[in-house]
């Protein structure tokens, strides 16, 4: 994972650097009912459960919004902030989103804007939703290299699509072998009318070929 944070948790609220980050799963077998939506530009994405020093068995009762002090947990942060921006009260929080892929592999989605948070009845409990859309604008705070990535990752690819490719390729760059900060490209590039949706468009390039390669069909 790329953000130099060191990310235990699930959701993680304002890391400082005018951002957030959540880590989300669509895999069978999920914690949490996660959702992609309109070809990876909407993500619904669930609130997290409480620990175990809380209850023993934290699916069966509520999110909670609020620790056992009366603090805000990172469900409660997440919905203040969406319930601020609804209210016009704050620009919508930027969110990176990491997406796992298999066990220890991690791959980044994008960076989305918070447009919305409630909760609903789910298995008998109430669970928090978060509506996320795909940002069409860079973070100004990025680094020339986190700014192109974000540009070049205009569609998800959807996760059956990214375990074909990273066993096609073998969890490594196709030009130079590099297993570190790999990144899934998009060989003919979305915004020349490349697919998302197939294994043969999508290749593994570590950030410095994917930086090299940009928006060129080669």
């Amino acid at each position: 994972m790329q953000e130099g944070l060191s990310l235990q948790r699930g959701m993680n609220f304002g890391c400082g650097r005018g951002y957030s980050v959540i880590l989300m799963s669509v895999r069978p077998g999920a914690p949490y009912e996660d959702e992609v939506r309109e070809f990876g530009r909407i993500l619904v994405y669930e609130g997290h459960d409480a620990s175990r020093s809380f209850s023993k068995d934290p699916k069966s009762i509520d999110q909670p919004e609020r620790s056992p002090k009366g603090t805000l947990t990172q469900n409660g942060r997440f919905k203040r902030a969406a319930d601020e921006y609804k209210q016009g009260a704050r620009e919508p929080e930027a969110v990176r989103v990491y997406e796992k892929i298999k066990d220890g592999i991690w791959s980044y989605n994008g960076t989305f804007k918070l447009l919305d948070g409630w909760t609903q009845a789910s298995n008998g409990r109430s669970v928090f939703k978060f509506k996320l859309e795909l940002s069409a604008e860079l973070s100004t705070n990025a680094s020339p290299s986190r700014r192109l990535a974000e540009a070049t990752n205009d569609r998800l690819i959807p996760t059956w699509v990214k375990l074909e490719v990273w066993k096609r390729d073998h969890g490594k760059c196709v030009r130079c072998g590099s297993g570190d900060k790999l990144h899934f490209d998009h060989i003919i590039p979305y915004s020349k009318g490349g697919s998302s949706t197939t294994p043969d468009n999508v290749q593994i390039l570590c950030e410095r070929h994917n930086l090299d390669k940009r928006d060129r069909i080669e």
